[in-house]
């Protein structure tokens, strides 16, 4: 099921005491309880209240019982029950996000790592907790010029948002060369916010703090409002998700593509200059932002073919079947939390199926994957067979890395 602006727009600002007054808070009530959102929920065994359950309670007047319990903490946003629902019910645009707060702030000690993410963001734009003035210093590394409109405001076709992990993580970061080695390579006319760019806020709007998100909106909209360009363009697919579906509430109409989108569109351009073949065998693994909530799912793979001399499998778990890395929903910042449930990391458990198909090559498209899977497929003690690579990155490994 792919979202809509409508739907979403509907339920802005909207309580769970004014639920129904709009029509996709009445669509919940058509709920048949067949139970398919729990058994499609990465973390289902482990939540007290899925979807399905959580609809009962409120319906029997007994959602206080679900605010008490840290079930919804375990929610990683990934559109999983939303797609599977026979009803259309917008579970993870709607319902979820406004639970997951009601349970967040009745735990009796937020974890640590998230309020550490919370607070840095407040103070500093991004989760990391670096200094503003640090976001484009990436840039100084790049193989190919990298235009900041503070510096050049003249008018361009795009506008990139980079986004905090590609600015600050130094795996992102790689991730952030190979992107603008990949638009010169097309010919791509952007220019980036730099240090004047702070986090979207979409993990905020859909996990734990509303009113973070709102702040982040207010502040990127006015600086959005200083230059000129046609389209913005985005790494994160979260940050996607914002653009498309949060910021039209606060007046914003530009049009928004994913990086992988806009790529793909130039293929055409691209493909003749990727002419280093790589010898190896990739899986892909799909974003649940860009797969299943945005529908993305053949531009990546599109990307993979065009590489010669890559080969592509596929996981037993695939498109709007993914199995979720953990990331989302504030995920990134409850591992130590989940662990100390006994909870399996979903990237562990993705990690397996890609192992399981030979692939040389884990491809991801996702800043929030990269970290995750590096780290699961060291723990699976793969990672001398095995590595894990953005797309952009093998892109510019068979542009001749230049």
């Amino acid at each position: 099921m792919l979202a809509t602006e409508h739907a979403v727009e509907q339920i802005w600002g909207v309580t769970l005491d004014r639920l129904y007054d709009s029509e996709e808070g009445r669509r919940i009530l058509s709920c048949i309880q067949c139970g398919t959102c729990a058994g499609t929920c990465p973390h289902g065994e482990y939540m007290e209240y899925p979807a399905r359950r959580i609809i009962t309670m409120l319906k029997a007047g007994l959602i206080e019982d679900v605010f008490n319990s840290d079930s919804l903490v375990k929610c990683v946003n990934c559109y999983a029950c939303q797609t599977k629902c026979p009803r259309n019910i917008r579970l993870t645009e709607i319902l979820l996000p406004l639970v997951k707060e009601q349970s967040i702030l009745r735990l009796a000690q937020m974890p640590a790592e998230l309020q550490k993410a919370v607070e840095n963001t407040y103070r500093y734009g991004n989760p990391m907790g670096e200094s503003g003035r640090k976001r484009a210093q990436w840039t100084r590394t790049s193989p190919v010029p990298v235009r900041i409109f503070s510096e050049d405001p003249r008018p361009a076709d795009a506008l990139w948002f980079v986004e905090s992990d590609l600015s600050f993580h130094p795996r992102g970061q790689d991730i952030a060369r190979a992107t603008a080695r990949v638009f010169h390579a097309i010919g791509a006319d952007v220019a980036i916010l730099g240090n004047e760019e702070r986090a979207a806020g979409d993990c905020g709007r859909l996990s734990w703090e509303p009113g973070l998100s709102e702040a982040l909106i207010d502040y990127t909209m006015s600086i959005l409002q200083k230059y000129r360009f046609n389209r913005i363009i985005v790494s994160d697919p979260h940050a996607l998700d914002a653009f498309k579906y949060r910021y039209p509430m606060f007046g914003f109409d530009y049009p928004v593509e994913s990086v992988l989108g806009f790529v793909a569109a130039r293929l055409d351009v691209l493909a003749p200059q990727l002419t280093s073949p790589i010898h190896k065998t990739a899986t892909y693994h799909d974003s649940c932002c860009l797969g299943r909530h945005n529908a993305l799912f053949d531009e990546p793979r599109a990307l993979l073919k065009a590489i010669p001399g890559l080969s592509l499998v596929e996981m037993a778990h695939n498109r709007e079947n993914a199995v979720c890395c953990g990331g989302g929903g504030g995920g990134m910042w409850l591992d130590t939390y989940y662990k100390a449930r006994n909870m399996e990391r979903l990237s562990d458990r993705r990690i397996r199926e890609a192992i399981a198909t030979g692939a040389d090559v884990l491809a991801i498209a996702c800043p929030y994957e990269v970290s995750r899977f590096e780290d699961a497929v060291k723990v699976a003690g793969m990672d001398q067979r095995m590595e894990v690579r953005d797309i952009m990155e093998l892109l510019v490994e068979s542009l001749g890395g230049q």
